[in-house]
């Protein structure tokens, strides 16, 4: 995939903290780097246009390009798997596109949904898979300034809940483990941990219902 095999300073200076124990900064630069090529790759498979990323965003290079094609690889597993829970998000979740409010408070309020009952790499998988099906609801219906809006979103959820468990585990580097191949038991973990967030996912459609919007 092109955007994998593109590099810039910026990325490269992202990706030298894998060499080392990163800051919290870092982290949330590398989450929504990853972020932003995981609905760039959905966007390009829904075969919708849109804008290019600012000039300036960091695009994965080197390991974090890595970790972004293992992402993406899980992704498309646990979307393979529940097709209808991560398409048509905002129909789900019953909210206007329009308001930026709105979108933040309703991706939200998903993502705590989603780690109620703890962290884990296929719960994170998930809630990157429900950025990204509702940056493809907002480019199909003309609000594709809300792409960079849910970036800044799962950036700000992984600062405020998820800096310290990746930190615990020396970073992002450490989804590659849910690929061994040399132990199935280790590879299907998490995609057990993704569908038990299923039925928060669903908790969090209920929340986001419940008021009127």
């Amino acid at each position: 995939m092109e955007v994998l095999r593109r590099s810039s300073v910026f990325a490269a200076e992202v990706m030298e903290v894998f060499d080392r124990s990163p800051t919290d900064k870092e982290l949330v630069s590398q989450a929504k780097a990853l972020c932003r090529d995981y609905i760039n790759s959905r966007l390009i498979r829904a075969g919708v246009s849109w804008s290019k990323p600012e000039h300036n965003a960091p695009v994965p290079g080197g390991k974090l390009a890595e970790v972004s094609t293992i992402l993406l690889r899980l992704g498309d597993e646990l979307e393979y798997i529940r097709p209808n829970v991560y398409r048509n998000i905002a129909r789900q979740l019953n909210i206007s596109l329009h308001s930026e409010t709105v979108v933040t408070d309703a991706f939200l309020a998903v993502a705590a949904q989603i780690f109620t009952a703890g962290i884990t790499w296929g719960k994170v998988v998930s809630l990157y898979a429900v950025a990204a099906g509702l940056a493809v609801d907002c480019v199909r219906h003309a609000q594709p300034a809300m792409v960079h809006t849910i970036v800044d979103c799962l950036g700000e959820f992984v600062r405020k809940t998820l800096v310290t468990w990746l930190k615990r585990r020396g970073g992002w580097a450490d989804i590659t483990k849910c690929v061994v191949n040399t132990d199935p038991s280790l590879r299907s973990h998490w995609l057990v941990a993704a569908l038990c967030s299923f039925g928060h996912f669903l908790k969090a459609i209920f929340f986001v219902l419940l008021p009127e919007r």
